[in-house]
């Protein structure tokens, strides 16, 4: 094979060709290649991009490349530095080998690509790389992909929290419901906390914005009210309805656990009917089980009242217009009002608040369950890294997860 077949079959290292070829290692076996400059080859600034005709130095540089076969492969380099007129002495710009860089362009890019689906360790020990050098080439990669962030036409957010380390750590991630396109994750769920989403939109981008889904989360209402004057803020169903299942259902079942102490077998039946009772019944599949779901609640009215009103209360988000949602609230809080227990009265006085935006969700159909699907696998990139040291990188690579549907 000639030297020219060489070159084109091993590597198409423009400006080069292949001089001589050694195969080092038992263990561990490598490929060197040494690379010697073609002498026709037009030498190019890598500052201005124009050319050049004379050389400042020569610095021999060892640099990786795809492996071959089982082999690591190296090439040695002659890095020129060119005497550009305009610029004076300046690195030879290299399509296929970055400024100072010691692997090839090829390589970074199967760097990258193999990070998508593989943790940094695996892909680091799979091309003999340092742990650092491929996080860098991926986060590199990652920020040229991502940023800035294309806000246009951007209208509506949902936003939603999840949890980033032990002992209630959490970060913030917001996106763009339709699309389901993630455009931003920040440390923290506090006013502080989300500001800078919103310093990144801009005062246009703010005013653009006309609804915002989101959990009762008072930092995040305070600040779209402070920050996007023209959004209506929608609080998500979801959230509501755990709540409600939280403060109501759960105390009600336990206060009536222990009102039944005497009855051991009654207490035995309603002490364990947790998950039974806080589960919707259209997703009560077994048979069994919505036979005793039926026996409990009738055995029990008080039970069976905040059960009938979990569902009429999920009635408020199906209203077609905002006078049915008014007219739908004020029967829910007459019916709560007028029950006489005490854990459904205090819910339904802490809920009266938020009436504004539980009423704007039959204007905007909004809601933040994209997000719980995003939070779910969140965990599964969380988990795959056995976490994450990097706040940055690991954001970066939440949104390159998301990057939406085509709108």
């Amino acid at each position: 094979m000639s030297e020219g077949d060489a070159t084109s079959w091993l590597g198409c290292w423009e400006g080069y060709r292949v001089e001589t070829i050694q195969r080092r290692g038992d263990e561990r076996p490598g490929i060197w290649i040494y690379l010697g400059r073609k002498p026709c080859a037009v030498m190019i600034c890598d500052g201005c991009g124009g050319t050049a005709d004379r050389v400042h130095d020569i610095e021999v540089r060892e640099v990786r490349d795809l492996p071959i076969l089982d082999a690591e492969t190296w090439l040695s380099v002659p890095r020129r530095r060119v005497l550009c007129p305009c610029c004076g002495p300046r690195l030879e710009r290299l399509e296929w080998l970055d400024r100072h860089a010691r692997i090839t362009r090829r390589l970074a890019e199967s760097v990258v690509r193999l990070c998508h689906v593989l943790p940094v360790k695996q892909v680091a020990a799979f091309f003999g790389l340092h742990w650092h050098t491929v996080k860098g080439l991926d986060k590199r990669a990652l920020l040229d992909a991502l940023d800035p962030v294309d806000f246009t036409g951007v209208e509506m957010l949902a936003m939603d929290e999840f949890a980033i380390q032990r002992g209630h750590r959490y970060a913030t991630v917001v996106i763009e419901p339709h699309t389901r396109r993630v455009l931003w994750v920040g440390r923290e769920r506090s006013r502080e906390g989300v500001r800078p989403f919103f310093d990144l939109l801009g005062e246009e981008g703010c005013r653009r914005i006309k609804a915002v889904a989101m959990d009762m989360n008072a930092a995040y209402a305070n600040e779209v009210r402070d920050r996007c004057p023209r959004a209506e803020i929608v609080y998500d169903l979801f959230h509501v309805i755990a709540k409600y299942g939280h403060d109501v259902i759960d105390r009600v079942r336990v206060d009536e656990a222990n009102r039944l102490r005497d009855d051991k077998k009654a207490r035995k039946v309603v002490k364990t009917a947790r998950w039974l009772l806080l589960r919707n019944r259209d997703n009560v599949k077994r048979p069994q089980d919505i036979v005793r779901l039926d026996e409990l609640l009738a055995a029990n009215q008080t039970l069976m009242t905040v059960y009938v009103m979990k569902d009429d209360l999920k009635q408020l988000w199906r209203q077609s217009s905002t006078e049915a949602a008014k007219a739908a609230w004020q029967a829910w809080w007459d019916k709560a009002l007028g029950s006489g227990i005490a854990p459904l009265v205090r819910f339904a006085r802490k809920l009266e608040p938020y009436l504004h935006g539980i009423i704007a969700s039959a204007s905007w159909r909004l809601n933040t369950s994209v997000l719980e699907g995003i939070n779910n696998r969140i965990k599964v990139i969380k988990r795959m890294a056995y976490g994450y040291r990097d706040d940055a990188y690991f954001f970066l690579k939440i949104r390159a997860a998301f990057p939406g549907l085509p709108r």
